[in-house]
């Protein structure tokens, strides 16, 4: 994996033009290309030159193609030596066996958190407690995370709900939004037309906007977002995986916690009280 190459890209995102950002869609989408492909390949997978090319990787400060390569070799060679202590069987999961799963799983993680600047997750909780409400929004398999960041913050605080466009009546639910509000977006591809008028009614209606997404989103992302948090998440193309979107959306949950400790504690008494008088549990 060329790690220093992507962040390289990333870091540089605002400067790329717009043919040197559908390369860099690619590598991101896909970082062992870099090992595994030429640079008309490369050309030809991102529908640039490859004039546009070789610019992109000089614009990164590169001297050419052959240096990226190089680089992502050494980065591979440093690593495949602890290879050798796996076991020659283990259980083979999607064609990939459960070392590899646990292994991207955890590259994923650990380089997102890596990244990810200190005073972000502050910045969301101290957003999130100020909001007289909180909204949580994806489409698809995020649809089912916005479940789960609706279900864990309704027990730290209270109006707390999921934006779903029931029966197609987005009105209903926008009608209910305000200013201050919170939106949390959840959001890797592929992205629903309805998404861009939804976050510009968001925007007019001045809620604030904390966006989950993965790198290839995060540039665009930043434009209408107060905070953005993006996520690795390098998969082996059969499935996506939420891993990293999870785990950030429960890192904010226990930033939130932080500022706010008694309040979350009288409402999770609240709570409890609630329960047991309804005998639920």
């Amino acid at each position: 994996m060329a790690s220093r190459l992507i962040l390289r890209i990333q870091e540089r995102t605002s400067r790329l033009t717009a043919s040197e950002k559908k390369i860099a869609q690619v590598l991101l989408q896909n970082q062992s290309l870099i090992e595994t492909h030429t640079a008309t390949e490369l050309a030809a997978l991102a529908g640039v030159s490859k004039a546009t090319t070789a610019r992109f990787f000089r614009s990164l400060g590169y001297a050419d193609f052959e240096e990226v390569r190089l680089q992502a070799r050494d980065e591979r060679n440093r690593r495949e030596p602890y290879a050798g202590s796996e076991s020659s069987y283990q259980p083979a999961t999607l064609g990939r066996t459960i070392s590899d799963h646990l292994e991207l799983e955890l590259r994923n993680m650990t380089r997102t958190f890596e990244e990810m600047r200190s005073d972000l997750l502050p910045e969301a909780a101290k957003m999130l407690t100020a909001a007289p409400r909180v909204w949580f929004l994806g489409f698809g398999d995020e649809e089912g995370m916005a479940a789960v960041g609706r279900s864990v913050f309704s027990r730290l605080r209270h109006s707390v709900h999921q934006l779903r466009g029931s029966g197609q009546s987005w009105a209903a639910e926008l009608s209910m939004t305000g200013p201050r509000d919170v939106l949390v977006l959840l959001t890797f591809e592929p992205r629903p037309k309805v998404l861009r008028p939804l976050l510009a009614y968001a925007r007019t209606t001045r809620m604030r906007i904390v966006t989950i997404t993965d790198h290839a989103y995060a540039a665009q992302a930043d434009r209408f977002s107060d905070v953005v948090l993006p996520c690795h998440v390098a998969s082996y193309g059969v499935l996506p995986t939420h891993a990293t979107m999870l785990s950030v959306l429960r890192l904010i949950a226990v930033a939130y916690l932080g500022q706010n400790t008694d309040a979350v504690g009288q409402r999770i008494a609240t709570l409890s009280a609630i329960d047991e008088e309804l005998d639920l549990f």
